[in-house]
């Protein structure tokens, strides 16, 4: 079967690889033929050529055939897992962040049944959408507190709509890209085109939000924006995978606001995915303006080429495999 995987940094080359078969699955996997799937933040890091096997060792292929990505829609092929019939179709996680090949083997536990009835690019945004609900959950206290999101792309423009649709009082969005032209579409009340560091540098005491989702990831400055914002006894949730170990932030300031961090990785996902598919079918114009690029997988340099630059009136960009 084919799949993508990493040749040099930021290059995808296309391979043959032993095909995936019904006897391959363990108790509780599923084999799925990959439908369509979504470019995250995370797969950057590894598209730029970071944290893969020496290709060299391989000749000049990323050993992860696959890699690097995540969100997935398929058909089940075959099951080892009994909430899924062959012939179903499935979103959620390419469980071994190995999704851009022809078929995948994920477990049943990172899946749920597709029954959104949209083109599968767009239902694969029900897998980050499960992310942020998961998140928010976590969060205490949204009811009625001013909210601010650091980075308005595809994770923190979900995060101001699940916000907003919690009861925060106000949801503030800063982001470098200019995001005036979809922010009332998500529930952000104030749209800020400035930096974080900006931003937080001119607040007042009296301006200072409760919770700030820091929703750019992959490194520390803007977590450090974020602690330098947000009101005395405040709520910081760190959304994304850090690319530096360890993760450094200003612990000074942390201790004398008395703040609190969270973070974490998604859990119960089906549990998480079903009530994504319940939110998007409560706000059915999420869909319209959430995917706004789509790529055949053939273009998949494309895709992630386009998705690792920021651009006004881009969000979510999809691939359809066919």
């Amino acid at each position: 079967m084919w799949a993508y995987a990493v040749s040099a940094p930021r290059q995808l080359k296309k391979v043959e690889i032993p095909t995936l078969e019904a006897s391959d699955l363990a108790d509780g996997q599923v084999l799925i033929r990959m439908l369509a799937g979504g470019i995250c933040g995370s797969d950057f890091f590894s598209f730029e050529g970071h944290g893969a096997a020496k290709l060299a060792d391989h000749g000049g292929v990323d050993a992860r055939a696959g890699h690097p990505s995540h969100e997935a829609v398929g058909e089940v092929l075959a099951s080892r897992n009994p909430k899924f019939e062959a012939g179903a179709r499935v979103v959620g996680w390419a469980s071994e962040l190995n999704g851009l090949a022809e078929r995948v083997i994920s477990l049943g536990s990172d899946l749920a049944i597709d029954s959104s009835n949209l083109p599968p690019a767009v239902s694969v945004m029900l897998q980050p959408l499960a992310c942020v609900l998961y998140a928010v959950d976590q969060i205490p206290d949204v009811a009625g507190a001013d909210v601010a999101v650091i980075g308005q792309g595809p994770i923190g423009i979900l995060f101001s709509h699940v916000l907003k649709s919690r009861g925060a009082r106000k949801v503030t969005g800063i982001d470098l890209v200019n995001r005036q032209d979809v922010a009332p579409h998500f529930g952000v009340d104030e749209p800020l085109h400035i930096s974080s560091e900006r931003w937080a540098a001119q607040l007042s005491n009296a301006e200072r939000p409760q919770i700030v989702v820091e929703a750019v990831g992959h490194q520390a400055t803007t977590l450090g924006d974020a602690i330098r914002a947000v009101a005395p006894l405040g709520q910081i949730y760190y959304f994304g995978i850090p690319t530096v170990t360890p993760f450094p932030f200003e612990m000074l300031p942390f201790l004398a606001k008395n703040l609190t961090l969270r973070s974490g990785l998604t859990l119960n996902r089906s549990h998480y995915l079903d009530l994504a598919g319940q939110y998007l079918a409560a706000n059915p114009g999420l869909a319209d303006v959430y995917v706004t690029n789509t790529f055949d997988i053939a273009d998949v340099q494309k895709a992630l080429e386009t998705a690792s630059v920021p651009a006004q009136g881009q969000l979510k960009v999809t691939l359809n495999f066919g």
